[in-house]
């Protein structure tokens, strides 16, 4: 990584900074603030408006960082940390929600084969339940037929 312990130099250093894949931040990366969504979401409701809030961010974000590159001050280094702030959150959350849709898609799937069973328990029980219907009318008819001495 370039820029290691001191500013961020070029906008190369900052996509080589933003491309690496790393578990610790790196110390030049601000931490972010209470107006950045938090990316363990648990409530899907939640989930929602906290997703329509990083796209304001974002969106934000970045309308900040293209008046300060039009401008001459230099501004625009802490607004892109921010935007890759707000796009390390976003992946996060994609991430986040990439995990939970497989484990819903596995829950679906177990849901689905018990439903099955379910099904092929209430088809076998009918065809049980007929044919002792069956077998037992007939019984019955003819223990009739004997005990009062009908004509088969």
């Amino acid at each position: 990584m370039r820029g290691i312990g001191g500013p961020l130099l070029t906008i190369g250093d900052l996509l080589s900074d933003v491309g690496e894949e790393s578990s610790d931040a790196p110390d030049h990366h601000k931490k972010p603030d209470a107006s950045f969504p938090s990316p363990s979401i648990l409530d899907p409701v939640d989930a929602s408006s906290q997703s329509l809030d990083l796209i304001k961010l974002f969106q934000e974000n970045f309308e900040k960082l293209n008046e300060a590159l039009a401008g001459s001050d230099h501004s625009w280094t802490a607004l892109t940390l921010e935007l890759c702030t707000a796009l390390e959150t976003a992946n996060k959350l994609v991430q986040s929600t990439d995990t939970n849709v497989r484990s819903l898609s596995e829950k679906v799937r177990e849901l689905e084969k018990i439903v099955k069973r379910g099904d092929s328990a209430i088809t076998a029980t009918r065809a049980i339940s007929i044919s002792l219907n069956q077998k037992g009318g007939s019984s019955v008819a003819s223990e009739n037929r004997e005990e009062y001495g009908s004509p088969q």
